[in-house]
This record gives C-alpha cells, sequence and structure tokens, in this order.
C-alpha cells in the first residue's frame, strides 16, 4: 500500500477482502455454497449475492454512475432478503459474476473520481456521501461479510483462513484443535460459574 496515494491504499484493503470473501466458495459444492448454517439462513453466496449490490449501489447510482446489472434487490421489488440466498436458478457462476462485474464497475467510479467527489444514496433518505465515505463503507461491510464467510466455512468443512495459503491460523492438527478448544470452554465455565 502506498502512504502516498490514499485512494490506491483504500482500494488495496477492499480488493483484500473481495478476494478473500470469494475464495471462501472455492472447493465447495452447490449444496455448500448455499447452505444456511445459522438460525437466520447466513450463507456463502448469499454473503457473495449481497455484495453484488451493495457494490453497485454505493459506487453506481450513488455517483449518477448506474451499473447496468443493478440487482432487483437493490431497487426494491424483491422480497425481504432476496439478497442473501440463491434461488435454485441462480447458478454460483451468475453471482460471482455479477459481483466480479459489479466490483470492475465500482473500480472504473472509484477510479474517475477524486475522494471528494459527493454523490447521493438513492431512495428516501438520500445521504449525501463523499467517494472517500463510500470506500470506508465497502471495505467494513466487505470485511464485515469476509469474517461471516470464516466462520460459515470453518463450520461447514473445517477450512480456515484469511487466503490460500495464508498462516493466519495456528498450525494445529484436530488433536491440537480440539484440546484448544476444550481449554477455552474449561475457562468459558469457570469465568461463567457454569
Amino acid at each position: 500500500m502506498s502512504g502516498s496515494d490514499p485512494k490506491a491504499g483504500l482500494l488495496t484493503c477492499l480488493q483484500d477482502a473481495r478476494d478473500a470473501l470469494v475464495w471462501k466458495l472455492d472447493g465447495l459444492s452447490e449444496y455448500d455454497v448455499r447452505r444456511p448454517v445459522t438460525p437466520t439462513g447466513t450463507n456463502l453466496l448469499g454473503l457473495v449475492k449481497h455484495l453484488a449490490g451493495a457494490e453497485a449501489l454505493y459506487f453506481g447510482a450513488t455517483y449518477g454512475r448506474p451499473f447496468a446489472g443493478t440487482p432487483l434487490w437493490i431497487t426494491g421489488d424483491a422480497e425481504p432478503n432476496a439478497d442473501l440466498w440463491a434461488r435454485p436458478d441462480e447458478t454460483r457462476e451468475e453471482i460471482v459474476g455479477l459481483y466480479r462485474k459489479a466490483c470492475a464497475h465500482a473500480d472504473e467510479t472509484i477510479a474517475a473520481l477524486p475522494l471528494d467527489a459527493v454523490g447521493r444514496l438513492p431512495g428516501d433518505e438520500g445521504a449525501e456521501l463523499t467517494l472517500h465515505h463510500s470506500l470506508a463503507h465497502m471495505i467494513a461491510e466487505t470485511q464485515r461479510h469476509a469474517g461471516h464467510a470464516d466462520i460459515v466455512r470453518e463450520l461447514l468443512d473445517g477450512a480456515t483462513g484469511q487466503r490460500p495459503g495464508g498462516v493466519n491460523t495456528p498450525d494445529g492438527d484436530a488433536v491440537w484443535w480440539k484440546a484448544h478448544r476444550e481449554r477455552v470452554e474449561r475457562a468459558a465455565r469457570e469465568a461463567g460459574g457454569v
């Protein structure tokens, strides 16, 4: 990241989060990328679908540069939570492709405008925000959902890590991780008086 170019630094952070999110789908079956693993239905492909819409919104219509593939769930013409799961007729390739196209469109907006460019979010509130604010928001939003994807993926098949070959978790085998989890559980019980 370059200290002399704040926009490039922010875009690097956003791209890192985008890459981490999409990587979480690698090697999984169609069922597993769609499989809801929380009571509210959180699933990997739904997270990607949601962020495709967020990229289209925050870097498209907000700055008068509408994304040609703007999803229906952004226009308000869809059922609640339509952006957080994939229908059987929506393929992984379509959703990931839509996300990549929305990100490419966002990158064009980012390249074309200065950080202090002002846009207006569509909708009733119509809040004004700068490109800098949009970048900060999307970095936070994408990292948040990449964190959800980390947990979902671990619950699905035990895979962990921020990126392929990344070393950001201890290199323990199943026995080590079981002992670690048991230690954490004992500490929680002791602290909670359970």
